[in-house]
């Protein structure tokens, strides 16, 4: 039994570790001996692929994306708008108020009010300086905690914007040039948008303040309880806001980071001092990306047979019908120790700068399981999940080296299924089938703690369509 172990460690080990185009027909034969315990015999079947639109994906997200851009494979604009909430900390504290130095009718007011949203990772460098327009709403109520929103979720189209609310314009670049120079050079700079919010606002009451912050300070001194967490503060002060593209193309950037502050000054009695309360969109509140895809153009593109495509955000992942009969039958007696596909990258036809970027990691899971396995926050099991990081380097393709526990598993479900209804199959049509999604995935000890659908602009063209591609097995069984 030892040996068995040993050899099934050697043959998972060298599929692990070959490159794309190497053939592994030849590997179980290479290992066998007359002395083994056990006969090894490599196979090779076809699997089938195709392209299919993802129409919209999960989009409760760790990270926001914000820009609009033409993707210059197929000329279709790209559009990625965002929501967000506010965290609370447990310290979120503002002085009393007869310290507030500034003061208006007898009580304190803010200095002034700002969001401001901190980008990273641009679409294209060299559009730094391209002018784009802004649009912030304020929401009319908050998102619904513990909601599954999709990326096609528009709060225009559900009438969730306050229509008498705060908006606010802003023509901004990605490079902002209202900070020094000295200062975007420095090594702690972080790059940003600052949205001031000073204009006079009235809120749902009719209440009518200086500024949005000095509406934050007086719901801070008359409704203390409301600041006691995230929720109260969302469904009792501000619900969040919507940020949207109105203007402009060539911007795309990662939003790491979202800050809505409020300045005020102290009086010390010895000196005036100022004052700051920050609060944070961050993964503990809501924060969702809607997406906005040329349909017309991704329709188009899945109807292309020569090879298939995996786009994001939210645009076209690839779909494996994996060749379970052909494996597993006729090898009843036998162990299926190691089974390897490969999905080769085409390279692009013309080059241009502005192309996307390739999917760094893509997540290889069941066919019926594409929504559910985000919701569920799965993470990859390597028996009905797996990623593959993209290898650049000499072979230009994703490799999952051994998907044998997978075929097991779902040759498992079809012999219990069929023993149980003979129509099983017709009633479960993508028992075969599994999808390549573009993710980004978050680790901790080398261990993989989140799955999530890639929101950045990515994409690249996979051998397949009409073209069947190599899955390599190797079985073992006693002599």
């Amino acid at each position: 039994m030892k040996r068995f172990l040993y050899l099934a460690g050697v043959v998972f080990s060298t599929i692990a570790i070959s490159s794309c185009d190497e053939d592994t027909m030849t590997i179980g034969s290479s290992l066998t001996s007359d002395e083994d315990l056990v006969v090894n015999n490599a196979s090779e079947y076809e699997a089938l692929s195709r392209t299919i639109m993802a129409d919209s994906v999960l989009s409760l997200t760790n990270t926001c994306y914000f820009g609009k851009v033409k993707d210059p494979e197929t000329g279709a604009d790209v559009t990625s708008e965002f929501t967000t909430q506010f965290h609370l900390l447990e310290t979120t504290y503002i002085v009393p108020e007869e310290k507030i130095y500034n003061r208006e009718d007898g009580r304190g007011v803010a200095d002034s009010c700002d969001l401001i949203l901190y980008l990273e990772s641009p679409f294209l460098s060299a559009n730094n300086l391209t002018a784009m327009k802004m649009r912030v709403h304020e929401l009319a109520e908050p998102m619904v905690d513990g909601h599954r929103y999709y990326s096609n979720f528009d709060l225009r189209e559900q009438e969730l914007l306050r229509v008498d609310g705060l908006k606010k314009d802003k023509v901004f670049t990605y490079t902002n040039m209202t900070d020094s120079e000295d200062s975007r050079n420095a090594t702690s700079y972080l790059n940003n948008v600052r949205i001031t919010l000073n204009e006079p606002y009235t809120d749902v009451q009719g209440t009518t303040y200086n500024n949005y912050g000095t509406y934050l300070m007086r719901q801070y001194f008359d409704h203390p309880e409301n600041f006691r967490n995230s929720y109260v503060f969302a469904h009792e002060v501000c619900p969040g806001f919507f940020f949207e593209v109105t203007d402009g193309w060539g911007f795309h950037a990662k939003v790491s980071d979202i800050g809505l502050r409020m300045y005020y000054s102290v009086d010390t009695d010895t000196a005036v001092v100022k004052g700051l309360l920050t609060l944070a969109g961050t993964k503990e509140v809501t924060q969702t990306t809607h997406v906005l895809n040329d349909k017309s153009i991704l329709t188009s593109l899945v109807s292309e047979s020569e090879h298939t495509y995996l786009k994001s955000p939210a645009g076209l992942f690839t779909e494996v019908t994996l060749p379970i009969k052909e494996i597993k039958q006729n090898h009843e007696n036998d162990s299926l120790i190691a089974s390897k596909i490969v999905f080769q990258r085409l390279n692009n036809q013309t080059f241009d700068d502005r192309e996307l970027s390739i999917p760094s990691t893509i997540l290889m899971l069941e066919r019926d399981s594409l929504y559910t396995y985000f919701e569920h926050n799965n993470v990859p099991d390597n028996i009905t999940s797996y990623t593959s990081s993209f290898n650049s380097s000499n072979s230009n393709c994703y490799t999952f080296s051994n998907i044998s526990n997978l075929i097991t598993e779902l040759w498992r479900r079809h012999e219990e299924g069929m023993k149980a209804d003979s129509n099983w199959e017709s009633h479960h049509p993508n028992w075969n089938k599994v999808v390549l999604v573009p993710v980004k995935i978050t680790t901790s000890s080398s261990s993989i703690t989140n799955v999530e659908n890639d929101m950045s602009l990515t994409s690249t063209r996979l051998v397949g369509g009409d073209t069947p591609i190599k899955i390599s097995v190797i079985y073992s069984h006693f002599k």
